[in-house]
């Protein structure tokens, strides 16, 4: 980077939750070199990830906004800080803190970078909602389009979801950059898969949620475990779909067989004590889980969402089956089983393809890159 002065950029963050894109924001920010100094402003409760941000030495600052009218209130709370510490860059991550930042960026006169870490606006993320939430969302989305012209440029975590969200927000694909999450390849040492004497392991890790793929996992793990009873399943997470998914388990006549772990620090490395990674998400951002289980080199079964797809490679380095079909999904996880030396030779294949595409500190540098480019004007 260059000798100069260092730039000032503030991230901006709903919280400071165990979620993708918070993670993803922590491996970044800790590999950015010393031609840029950092702060991440959160505004709402959570703070999970907050103890892992001290620790890489990242500041933080908390703005609480409660009560009525949070937009508002934290648009006057950022403008305020812009005007006082004058940053060279915003970039802002998740809803409520892109439109917070938007207008105070837009009010002081602050360079704002945008990001897509979703597919926000997707049929199949809106066939979820409730017929409130669906009120919700269209309010938002609304504000969403009419501020989305104000940031100069934007991060996206994958080719598809930049597509769909320039459309649906009537941006410039050309405003657009990919870059994908990375990690650092130094912490995950290559796994041994070996079976275990009358066992097979499949491990889910990550959010407990309904579209997540949760409730398909648990039907074709079912399914499954009727032809291969020595079949295991561990679930490590939380979230507001862990009640149904324990009363599936029972349903199901499941429970000797499922375990549900709650959240655990550093999920990924329950893999070295599984023999299968299974992610059915509806949809993602771009996952990281999928990177840590590639990274790890465990054998992979994910859904064939485009997010995935511009991850792992169909049948090269990993199973995948249709999105939200059980059974397409217990038949890959049948074919796990039935021919583990070829998972395990695709597993293989997907750490040597992770290493070579996801490595953070080339994903970091793109990222600050990036940055400086449009702090100078480009």
């Amino acid at each position: 980077m260059s000798t100069h002065k260092p730039k000032k950029i503030f991230f901006t963050l709903d919280t400071l939750a165990n979620a993708g894109t918070e993670k993803s924001v922590l491996n970044i920010l800790s590999h950015f070199s010393d031609g840029t100094n950092v702060t991440v402003i959160y505004f709402f409760r959570g703070d999970d990830l907050k103890e892992a941000y001290e620790k890489a030495g990242i500041p933080l600052r908390y703005e609480p906004i409660s009560g009525r009218f949070p937009l508002l209130k934290g648009v006057l709370r950022l403008r305020k800080i812009l005007k006082a510490e004058k940053p060279d860059m915003v970039v802002s991550s998740i809803l409520r803190a892109n439109l917070i930042s938007r207008v105070a960026c837009w009010l002081t006169g602050t360079k704002l970078v945008g990001t897509f870490v979703s597919d926000s606006y997707s049929d199949l993320r809106k066939s979820s909602f409730s017929i409130k939430r669906k009120l919700g969302f269209y309010f938002y989305y609304r504000l969403d389009r009419l501020t989305a012209g104000i940031p100069v440029g934007w991060i996206s975590n994958s080719k598809c979801i930049r597509e769909s969200n320039c459309q649906y927000l009537g941006i410039d694909p050309g405003k657009v950059e990919v870059i994908y999450r990375g990690r650092n390849p130094e912490k995950f040492r290559v796994k041994e898969n070996r079976l275990l004497p009358g066992q097979f392991r499949f491990v889910y890790v990550g959010r407990m949620l309904e579209t997540k793929g949760v409730g398909e996992l648990l039907e074709a793990f079912a399914i499954t475990a009727q032809e291969f009873p020595f079949a295991s399943l561990d679930m490590y997470g939380k979230g507001n779909y862990e009640s149904k998914a324990k009363e599936k388990i029972s349903r199901l006549g499941i429970n000797e067989k499922v375990r549900m772990h709650g959240l655990v620090p550093n999920g990924w490395e329950k893999h070295y004590e599984a023999d299968c990674f299974v992610f059915p998400s509806w949809y993602e951002g771009f996952s990281g889980s999928v990177v840590e289980a590639m990274m790890v080199g465990i054998p992979i079964i994910a859904s064939d969402i485009p997010m995935n797809l511009e991850a792992v490679t169909p049948d090269v380095n990993a199973l995948v089956f249709k999105v939200r079909d059980a059974h397409d999904l217990a038949e890959q996880m049948k074919k796990a089983i039935r021919d583990y030396d070829t998972m395990c030779r695709m597993a293989k294949q997907a750490r040597e393809e992770a290493l070579k595409r996801f490595d953070i500190k080339v994903i970091a540098a793109q990222y600050e890159n990036y940055l400086h480019r449009h702090i100078a004007g480009a």
